[in-house]
């Protein structure tokens, strides 16, 4: 079992920066891959960005592609997200997942752990 808690979300108006940071419990962070996703209110959950279980691959949704950066460090069993010039577009709850897998996966399906959330609100 891993239980992930997402942070660093907040408020912050069109073109700002934010890092969320997501802390992983237990031993194996290592061993998996991680993602983050977003879901708006009224939509579905999506796809943002991905790193491989080596973290020597990433994969970005079109939308966040040259703004958003996923990097991992396992020592701290932590996985970020830092996100630049922020559009009201980015507005949405924020979610880090763990799949056991060698790739690095974009679909919601093959996640095996979920965090709660953390909330981002970008004004314009």
């Amino acid at each position: 079992q891993v239980q992930l808690v997402e942070s660093g979300g907040g408020l912050v108006q069109a073109g700002d920066s934010l890092r969320l940071s997501c802390a992983a419990s237990g031993r194996t962070f290592s061993r998996y891959a991680w993602g983050w996703f977003r879901q708006a209110p009224g939509k579905e959950r999506e796809f943002v960005a991905a790193i491989s279980r080596s973290g020597g691959s990433t994969v970005y949704a079109d939308s966040v592609e040259g703004r958003f950066t996923i990097s991992r460090d396992n020592a701290k069993n932590t996985v970020y997200l830092q996100m630049n010039s922020l559009k009201p577009d980015d507005t949405a709850d924020y979610y880090c997942a763990a799949a056991n897998t060698d790739r690095a996966p974009a679909a919601v399906h093959e996640y095996d752990y979920w965090g709660q959330g953390t909330q981002v609100t970008v004004s314009s």
